[in-house]
């Protein structure tokens, strides 16, 4: 979390910054300017100290803060007898050359003395970007990191690491590999499908109450090569936009990526199939109704009425993300079928605990995530390459055994970490593990529609045709500066705009109404969301 210059009551906000840092105005040459405000740091000297590819020169001596320190007090190399028994250290900072180009991140005790002492402004403020003022890319030797992909249907998980050949005592080479920074990613397919159900649910209501309105398209329209719907599309551009975005602050030289493919037939079933049985599913032979029929006795799941009509019910409701898989079907009587209607079926059968027992043992975990992955698996690869770097595609049970040698727990981020090849049967490591997480949620840009509806689809106001008032978006960062009132101080925070000018500003202590004229911008909202938490190390 970075901290900014404010007064007493300021409180830090929003960024996923270590509190180490101390942040001023950004200031960015060129069209990477996304504050519209710049102020260069104040220049104290040139102070040069050898650090990423940097030559000596004349300096002047500041304190440090254990900036010396920094490369050998948590876990960047390892131990004297070879053995790994894991390190946690401080995420890097990105480092800009004077023209815009990446350098090697550095630790954060050297970024706050690069700006200490005037060397360096800051470029950006989430992900925290510095950038030399004094030090051109061709000066500058880099050594260039890679950049590690672990993909999910809900989250993705992204880590940067450089890989260090060092020396045991005994003298032979050992390969360590460092963490450097890790992001975890959030999708938002399921808010973009739960967008996309409700828009065709408003256009089918006016199709029927004969509105005036567009007809239904066709069924058998064409679809591009490699389409995908929208809500399964949006993890690959997402993941996409990530990675083209740390390649602009930080030198990537080659991607890894967990390629990895999900038996979903054998997930259904619970067990390894052999060639036959993938051939005969669940409805082999046979069709839905006459399989409940038999799976359940021809009797009511809820109520065990026999001999009346039955119908086919989800028994995790449409509404409430259930599946149409056939372990999410039961039969159900008119009656408790109108009854329980999109109530879920824990509280229609809270007071039959047998009967909710029985009905939960048939229940399997919906297959959504693992058809999602096995989609996107071949797209997110081949627009990886379209970023002009070497990409390298690994298997899952790699990963697996990398991070159960370094003994590490699995989350998206550690997972990352461990993608790609590592001899640590030869002695190699992973040797370092940043400590907090860069959590990224995509949030989106707004909305199009210039009305918002009711929950019926009927519009009940009108929305402002521009997004901008006043010279501020909603989501863009600003720092406020409230004269007078309860809310007198400096906030930091997120800002949700209205066309009088009084926008609305998120603190960490709640939402207050500030002024634009008090409103100081720091970064333009940029569809995502940002802010951190710390990696679960056993």
């Amino acid at each position: 979390m970075t901290t900014f210059p404010a007064g007493e009551q300021t409180h830090r906000a929003v960024l996923p910054q270590q509190p180490a840092l101390e942040s001023a105005r950004a200031d960015t040459p060129g069209s990477r300017d996304e504050t519209v405000r710049g102020h260069p740091a104040p220049g104290r000297g040139t102070g040069r100290k050898h650090g990423r590819g940097e030559t000596g020169g004349r300096s002047t001596q500041l304190r440090r803060r254990h900036a010396e320190k920094a490369e050998t007090g948590d876990g960047d190399v390892p131990p004297p007898n070879n053995t790994y028994s894991g390190g946690t250290g401080a995420g890097r900072v990105f480092v800009l050359a004077k023209g815009g180009e990446p350098l090697m991140p550095c630790h954060p005790a050297r970024a706050r003395e690069l700006l200490a002492n005037g060397r360096a402004v800051v470029a950006r403020h989430t992900p925290f970007t510095i950038r030399l003022r004094d030090r051109a890319h061709a000066d500058s030797a880099v050594d260039g990191v890679q950049l590690r992909i672990d993909p999910g249907s809900r989250g993705t998980g992204i880590t940067l690491t450089d890989t260090k050949r060092e020396s045991t005592p005994n003298g032979l080479p050992v390969t360590s590999r460092r963490g450097l920074v890790s992001i975890e990613l959030r999708h938002r397919g399921e808010q973009i499908h739960r967008a996309m159900g409700q828009r065709a649910g408003y256009r089918h209501r006016r199709r029927s109450a004969n509105c005036r309105y567009r007809a239904r398209r066709s069924h058998n329209r064409t679809r591009p090569k490699g389409w995908l719907p929208p809500s399964v599309q949006h993890r690959v551009d997402s993941t996409l936009a990530t990675a083209h975005r740390l390649s602009r602050y930080a030198p990537v030289t080659e991607i890894h990526i967990e390629l990895v493919a999900f038996d979903t037939h054998a997930m259904s079933a619970g067990r390894d199939l052999t060639a036959a049985e993938y051939r005969n599913g669940t409805l082999a032979g046979t069709e839905i109704r006459a399989y409940l029929l038999a799976k359940w006795g021809r009797a009511c799941a809820y109520c065990g009425a026999s001999g009346v009509p039955l119908n086919i019910d989800h028994i995790q409701p449409r509404s409430r993300d259930g599946s149409s898989r056939i372990s999410n079907l039961t039969l159900a009587c008119i009656g408790c079928n109108q009854a329980k209607g999109s109530m879920p079926v824990e509280e229609f059968l809270a007071n039959r605990p047998a009967r909710l027992a029985a009905i939960r043992a048939q229940i399997k975990a919906p297959l959504r995530d693992a058809a999602v992955v096995n989609a996107t698996r071949q797209s997110l690869t081949d627009a990886l390459a379209a970023l002009g770097k070497p990409v390298r595609t690994w298997s899952g049970s790699r990963t697996k055994w990398n991070r159960t040698a370094m003994g590490l727990p699995k989350t998206h981020t550690l997972d990352a970490l461990c993608v790609g090849q590592l001899d640590h049967e030869a002695g190699a490591a992973t040797v370092r593990v940043p400590q907090q997480v860069q959590v990224i949620t995509a949030t989106g840009r707004g909305s199009y529609a210039r009305t918002t509806p009711d929950r019926y689809g009927f519009p009940r106001l009108i929305r402002a045709r521009q997004k901008r008032h006043h010279g501020f978006a909603t989501g863009d960062l600003a720092h406020a500066s409230v004269p007078r009132g309860k809310w007198a101080g400096a906030w930091t925070g997120r800002v949700s705009v209205r066309a009088s000018g009084k926008h609305s500003l998120n603190t960490p202590v709640g939402r207050c109404t500030v002024s634009h004229v008090h409103l100081w911008l720091l970064q333009r909202a940029d569809g995502y969301a940002y802010s951190h938490r710390q990696e679960v190390i056993d």
